[in-house]
């Protein structure tokens, strides 16, 4: 017999029986059994493995918390440098995940060893809110998924979509509003964009994380009606519009018990309420029971420590957690990861054209700045032949985003000096030189840090220099006109100071300085706000001409700012956050950041609590009166009211129309706007509704919907049309657990601001409409005395 018919005789079947009995012997695998057969298939050590991260790594951090890092797998890990990934289990085809920050852009400081890893760095949430174009929003979410996808990654760690309680919010930059309907379209736009691109996304931080301030151990105590109309709206508009496939528990407290282990929160509301249909991660490192976190829903427990796998095996051999529930949360793991680019194994390029995204964070920065004065048409500055005196040391050194894990290592950052000179124009050269020469010194005066580093003590903008006075005289005759640019950051793990609010001495005197001598040669002084946060404007505005709002414009802000400063692009950007006259006269001053309590000392003897966490406690006394509703309710002047922005051009309202005189199930709102001036430009119509406040204290009026014009030339006309739903007309009835309509005559009002109001109608609801119930949740443990408006 020949070899080939012995094998075709003998062989074949043989191996034909072992390759059967291997395949009746492999357990199931995701993809292809159900998912329940698959969960039935593993022991409890797998099960807790898949509830549990897989770990993080960054290079300096390896010696500075070596315990943590046991828990890495390096051989799972595709991209050295992420936030994190998730445990694999190959026998079973189960993948692991990687996980990134955040909300500016891809955070990953390393990939493939020794490789430099470079992203955009992209307008910070803050600016692009106040595009309030959830189009434009959507379309960077896209580039960025692209970007994500590309480098391998599962789930950026974004958006992040907290409310401005305070404006010294340290995270504000990462956050998009005061206003949680702001919030949640944004945030629900970036969503779409990124999961466009096949991968996930993952909303943050659920819920009331409004501070940085002792962020692990905070009690937040809020009422439920503050939480259900503001705080939980937001995430509540993200979920609903676009299903992230992850949302991210927060480190604090709400009302006594951590988010990450609420169930209240995580799964009476966000799931069974809103019907969500991803999975929950921790915040790194967050909560204080993994058990606890388990049976709440907390699903996966960020970025894993090997305690954590044990306490939850040692939990149900005890019966202290159900099997089931552990099953349920691997179960929510393992369906959003069918999803994952990992699990698909897509190919993934390493790479991706970073420069078609730098386009697009330059369009949108500048299409979100805002400007606050115009005084004698000051801006644009249309001739290139004038000679701009640039001062103001940010403007060579652009702050283009925050710090902490909101970072972005991006391949370069244009100042603002680069931009003006790309655009075509030409600085003084005795100041350029002079800050040129001075920020260089003082940015080499600082050694490299590390990731660590940066994130504990991140570096303040370049001190002003103290400036020459025959420089400036001279500057004054020969330039045509001055630009300042002052600058603020800031961002996770410390919140800002009062004093951070305002102008520091040395900026002040650098403004007066420079006004005085421009004005006194009849040339304009504008300034540029490169900050990450809400800073004070009235005690000097009048000593400016122009004012340009540009927050943390992302790597291309020179730029977007050389685009709005020259008229290349009109302005169109509004506030998502009001600038009030004063620190003081903000309704959380009083109790921003709450207080810091003693440390127990049975807490003490067991190292529960350190110097740099102790407990603490914030009372959110305001209640509902949150930004422009108590600025407007109370009647305190603000420095610039939310939804303010000011154009090139103007814009005509026409009447406002309702499409019906009562309400009955929903109705429409409808307002034409034409463009009355000399240049196109885009208008920004927003629609606010006051309820009747025969029951609730309510505040005065609440922003319902939004939309932005096209590009209108001059004399061009668009119709935009808002829809009102039941949910639209409802405040949170806490003794009844219901959203309520109340009976009675509701106002409309549409306007160019939350006070410029251009037109306004009526309707009447006949009688009082349930519009949802819920279920009594996150109940205060304490009475809360809240501000209330008295008539």
């Amino acid at each position: 017999m020949r070899l080939s018919a012995f094998r075709r005789a003998f062989v074949g079947p043989f191996l034909l029986a072992a390759s059967v009995a291997q395949a009746q012997n492999q357990p199931p695998q995701l993809g292809t059994a159900p998912i329940p057969e698959v969960i039935k298939a593993m022991t409890l050590e797998e099960k807790a493995n898949l509830v549990v991260g897989n770990g993080f790594y960054l290079p300096d951090l390896a010696k500075l918390m070596p315990q943590m890092l046991k828990n890495l797998r390096p051989e799972q890990s595709k991209i050295v440098g992420t936030a994190g990934t998730t445990y694999a289990l190959p026998k079973f085809n189960i993948a692991s995940l990687a996980e990134s920050d955040g909300p500016s852009g891809i955070n990953v400081y390393y990939q493939s060893g020794s490789r430099t890893f470079y992203a955009t760095a992209w307008p910070s949430p803050e600016l692009q809110a106040c595009s309030w174009d959830t189009a434009l929003v959507r379309q960077v979410g896209r580039a960025y998924g692209h970007e994500a996808k590309e480098y391998g990654l599962d789930i950026p760690l974004a958006p992040a979509l907290n409310l401005h309680r305070s404006p010294l919010g340290g995270r504000n930059f990462e956050y998009y509003s005061e206003d949680p309907l702001v919030s949640g379209r944004m945030a629900a736009a970036m969503v779409q964009g990124l999961q466009s691109q096949g991968i996930g996304s993952s909303i943050k931080h659920f819920a009331a994380n409004n501070q940085e301030t002792n962020r692990n151990t905070v009690n937040t105590i809020v009422s439920e009606r503050a939480l259900r109309e503001l705080y939980l709206r937001g995430f509540e508009i993200a979920v609903k519009e676009a299903q992230p496939w992850t949302v991210m528990s927060s480190y604090n407290k709400i009302n006594g018990t951590y988010t990450s282990e609420s169930r209240d929160l995580l799964t009476t509301i966000l799931r069974d309420e809103w019907g969500f249909k991803g999975f929950v991660m921790t915040d790194w490192f967050s909560g204080t029971d993994p058990v606890a976190q388990q049976r709440a829903g907390n699903d996966l427990l960020m970025p894993g420590k090997p305690e954590e796998t044990q306490k939850i095996i040692a939990a149900v051999q005890s019966k202290a957690l159900p099997e089931s529930v552990l099953d349920e949360n691997v179960a929510r793991i393992l369906r959003v990861m069918l999803q994952a680019p990992s699990f698909k194994k897509y190919a993934y390029a390493d790479h991706t054209d970073l420069t078609q995204s730098a386009r697009l964070a330059r369009e949108a920065a500048a299409q979100s700045m805002v400007l606050l004065k115009n005084s004698a048409a000051t801006l644009p500055i249309s001739s290139r032949k004038q000679l701009v005196s640039l001062f103001g040391s940010t403007s060579y050194d652009l702050l283009a985003g925050g710090s902490g894990s909101g970072t972005v290592n991006a391949t370069y950052k244009v100042s603002l000096a680069d931009g003006l000179t790309r655009a075509g124009y030409t600085l003084e050269q005795k100041v350029q030189q002079a800050y040129t020469q001075y920020v260089g010194q003082e940015l080499l005066k600082r050694p490299k840090q590390t990731f660590m580093q940066q994130f504990a003590k991140p570096y303040k903008p370049v001190v002003e220099l103290p400036l020459d006075s025959a420089l400036l005289v001279q500057s004054a005759k020969t330039g045509g006109v001055a630009v300042i640019s002052f600058g603020r950051v800031a961002g996770e793990g410390t919140d800002r100071k009062p004093e951070d609010f305002y102008l520091t001495d040395a900026e002040k005197s650098l403004l007066k300085r420079v006004s005085t001598a421009f004005h006194a040669q009849g040339k304009k002084v504008v300034v540029v706000l490169n900050v990450t946060g809400v800073v004070d404007v009235a005690q000097w505005r009048d000593q400016a001409d122009a004012i340009v709002l540009a927050w943390l414009p992302g790597q291309e802000g020179g730029n977007a700012l050389a685009d709005v400063l020259s008229g290349q692009v009109n302005p169109s950007g509004k506030l998502a956050s009001t600038f009030p006259m004063r620190y003081a006269d903000e309704p959380t001053a009083k109790n921003f950041p709450g207080k810091t309590l003693p440390v127990p000392a049975s807490a003490a003897s067991t190292g529960v609590f350190t110097s740099a966490a102790p407990p603490a406690e914030v009372t959110y006394e305001e209640g509902v009166y949150v930004g422009y509703r108590y600025y407007n309710t109370f009647g305190v002047k603000p420095a610039y009211e939310f939804g303010y922005g000011l154009s090139y051009t103007t814009f005509s309202y026409g009447p406002l129309t309702l499409s019906a005189p009562t309400f009955s199930g929903q109705l429409t709102a409808t307002v034409t706007i034409t463009n009355t001036g000399k240049v196109a430009g885009k208008e920004v119509a927003q629609l606010y509704l006051a309820a009747p406040t025969t029951k609730l204290d309510k505040p005065s009026s609440e922003l319902k919907g939004f939309a932005k014009t096209g590009l209108l030339q001059p004399g061009q006309s668009q119709t935009l049309t808002f829809t009102l739903q039941p949910h639209d007309l409802a405040s949170f009835n806490t003794k009844a657990s219901a959203w309520v309509a109340d009976a009675g005559t509701y106002a409309v009002r549409v306007g160019a601001s939350s006070l410029d109001v251009k037109g306004t109608a009526s309707f009447k609801l006949a009688k009082e409409l349930v519009v949802e119930k819920t279920h009594k949740s996150l109940t205060p443990q304490v009475a809360i005395k809240e501000l209330q408006f008295k008539k």
